[in-house]
């Protein structure tokens, strides 16, 4: 709803500005929880070469999406990384590559068979 002030000037009605607002807010609580996800990721750090050995293990070392669709010999189709789509997919990397650095810096393990 429209209505005119004293000096001429159309305001919106507040009803419905609210109704508007509120149909975003489970929207921005997402947004929220992703990015207090990326930062817990971001803090985690490796002091124990059981944990490094287990993230390095866990997350791929490239991405296990990406595939080349094969008939009769000729490749027909090709399935783009999808990792990029990942909220996390940068955190993870970055979890990886510090537990790898961990078990090459500090415990001189060979990272080799983790690539």
């Amino acid at each position: 709803m429209y209505t005119i002030d004293a000096n001429g000037l159309i305001n919106h009605s507040s009803v419905e500005s609210e109704t508007a607002s509120s149909q975003y807010q489970p929207f921005k609580l997402h947004l929220v929880v992703l990015q207090l996800l990326r930062q817990w990721l971001d803090g985690v750090e490796i002091h124990n070469p059981v944990k490094a050995r287990f993230f390095c293990k866990v997350i791929p070392a490239q991405c296990p999406f990406e595939r080349d669709i094969w008939l009769f010999g000729r490749r027909v189709a090709h399935i783009p990384p999808l990792c990029k789509f990942n909220p996390f997919y940068e955190q993870l990397v970055s979890l990886r590559f510090r537990a790898l650095c961990y078990l090459a810096d500090q415990c001189g393990e060979d990272v080799g068979s983790y690539c």
